[in-house]
């Protein structure tokens, strides 16, 4: 299966390339580094850094996962110091956000793709003594070509949903034989743990860790800038301000229409507006200014004033001190049919958080955030502007589940311990 897996990949390349520079035409960096995607760049000579040959692999694919796995990157640094972290992902948006979080204490180069060559080429120059894979992102040669090395391979932070499972479930030869090539699986809850054993990983191989996603720490230097600036924008908490993060195509027009609503009660209300792919940062502009309101660019350096109705956060890296300087946040890729992005950032800063229905990639942290109160899920554009009139119009309601939200973060911190304990296991 694997066999025929790898033929169809070879054959389906040039559609793979074709695609690349497709998606370039919007996103000018898929153009970019395209070699590297084969193998090819000029390995680290990490001797000179005074660190060890071999190290530590970590695969995160995009923007998402790049943000789960800091925590732990940074935890690795500070107690395998000695070890070089290679961190790889699969999209220009995840290789800006590896650069925001970390500049060069890591060395970053786009992930291989999953055939023989180019993965040999890629495990010749960085030779890692363990590759730790982010969530659920399965490529049988990858992992096949790590257990032909005798390189443990780590499924941190896993999730599989049911449809997912399905999915795998038709493949099932190569679904089994992929999961018993890997060292461990560090599941986010025991349902998706017990589904990855029923598609074939061996039960001693799975390790039931929490998501580290709970994990987020939020430095006090950040904390001081947020809180500095939100006073400045919000006149000290005179204006309302609201934050419309990781939207897709569609919702910017429905975030506009709420938030032309919500200014009919609250004439000078801030929308913080941030598109989740650059490649739309100026359509999502040129809306506003359709729209007849006032717009400030992050991009252009450019500050809120008491005119300005919407703030464009069209900057990478960003996002977690915008949440900072709201007073309610809403996720987006929720109202589009997305799955939903990671709700916890605006919950650790104590926001009241609203959120389409669309939410099955976090789906249990839907449900926490859900059931103490902290999320609040609307169905449409009318319904978003009616959430956040009466929020808006309820500061004491707004703290109280902001603070809700805030603690159910605190109260399911330490799956990164628990995954950092499965990671000493497999580098002794």
């Amino acid at each position: 299966m694997r066999f025929f897996y790898t033929v169809i990949f070879y054959l389906a390349m040039p559609l793979i390339v074709l695609r690349l520079l497709w998606r370039s035409r919007l996103a000018p960096a898929y153009r970019r580094r395209i070699a590297e995607r084969f193998g090819w760049f000029a390995a680290p000579d990490f001797s000179k850094t005074g660190k060890q040959k071999k190290c530590i692999w970590v695969h995160a694919v995009s923007v998402g996962e790049t943000i789960a796995a800091a925590p732990m990157v940074r935890a690795l640094q500070k107690r395998y110091p000695d070890f070089p972290i290679v961190l790889t992902t699969m999209t220009p948006t995840g290789s800006e956000r590896v650069r925001a979080l970390f500049g060069d204490s890591v060395f970053h180069v786009y992930a291989p793709y999953d055939v023989p060559g180019c993965l040999a080429r890629f495990l010749r120059r960085v030779q890692p003594q363990l590759l730790i894979i982010m969530e659920t992102e399965l490529w049988p040669n990858i992992i096949h070509a790590c257990a032909r090395r005798h390189i443990p391979v780590l499924l941190a932070n896993a999730r599989l949903s049911e449809k997912s499972a399905r999915g795998y479930a038709r493949f099932r030869t190569l679904t089994a034989a992929l999961l018993r090539e890997l060292a461990m699986v560090a599941a986010q809850n025991a349902v998706d743990g017990d589904r990855f054993v029923r598609l074939g990983l061996p039960a001693e191989n799975l390790v039931v860790t929490g998501s580290i996603k709970f994990d987020i720490d939020l430095d006090a230097d950040l904390v001081q800038r947020a809180k500095r600036d939100k006073n400045a924008w919000s006149r000290d908490g005179r204006r309302v301000i609201w934050i419309a993060a990781s939207t897709h195509e569609g919702e910017d027009e429905w975030a506009l229409s709420a938030h032309r609503r919500l200014r009919e009660r609250h004439a000078d209300a801030l929308l913080i507006l941030v598109p989740r792919h650059p490649e739309r940062f100026n359509a999502v502009a040129n809306l506003v200014e359709r729209a007849g309101m006032a717009l400030a660019r992050r991009s252009a350096g450019q500050i809120p004033d008491g005119q300005t109705a919407v703030l464009l956060g069209d900057t990478m890296g960003e996002l977690l001190w915008l949440y900072g300087c709201a007073d309610i946040a809403w996720v987006g890729g929720s109202l589009v049919e997305r799955g939903g992005h990671n709700t916890l950032e605006a919950a650790a800063w104590g926001l009241p958080i609203l959120t389409g229905p669309s939410d099955f990639n976090f789906r249990e942290i839907s449900t926490l955030l859900e059931n103490a109160g902290a999320l609040r899920k609307v169905a449409d554009a009318d319904a978003l502007a009616q959430a956040l009139r009466e929020l808006a119009a309820e500061p004491a309601q707004r703290a109280q589940r902001g603070e809700q939200g805030r603690l159910v973060v605190e109260n399911n911190r330490g799956a990164l311990q628990r995954l950092l304990d499965a990671i000493a296991k497999l580098l002794r």
